[in-house]
């Protein structure tokens, strides 16, 4: 399952960087080389990006990722959800943040 936050970052990195290989985006993103075939594959399967190899490259093994028309509004969704989903963890931790604080305060004055 390709989740929102790795479907928001593959695709802003390549746009980005379209010559990106498997191997950059792979540390980029903290994972395996596997999983990043495997998410670049789902991504072209559903029609996000559109991969094409440089005919002309000394290194046979070079692709160009490129954001299809479809992948440029999906990025658009997906960023969107994906802010919606930080903030919503950011709300949680500061809430906690401040009962943390409370406890504390009122440990402290006992």
């Amino acid at each position: 399952m390709l989740t929102d936050e790795y479907r928001y970052k593959i695709l802003k990195l390549v746009q980005e960087k379209p010559d990106i290989s498997q191997r950059e985006l792979a540390k980029a993103l903290s994972i395996s080389l596997g999983k990043t075939n495997y998410c670049l594959k789902a991504l072209v399967e559903v029609g996000l990006l559109k991969v094409s190899n440089f005919r002309n490259s000394q290194n046979k093994l070079a692709y160009m990722y490129v954001l299809t028309p479809t992948g440029i509004e999906h990025k658009a969704a997906v960023t969107i959800n994906f802010l919606k989903e930080k903030i919503k963890e950011y709300q949680q931790l500061a809430s906690e943040i401040e009962e943390l604080r409370s406890e504390v305060a009122s440990d402290v004055e006992k």
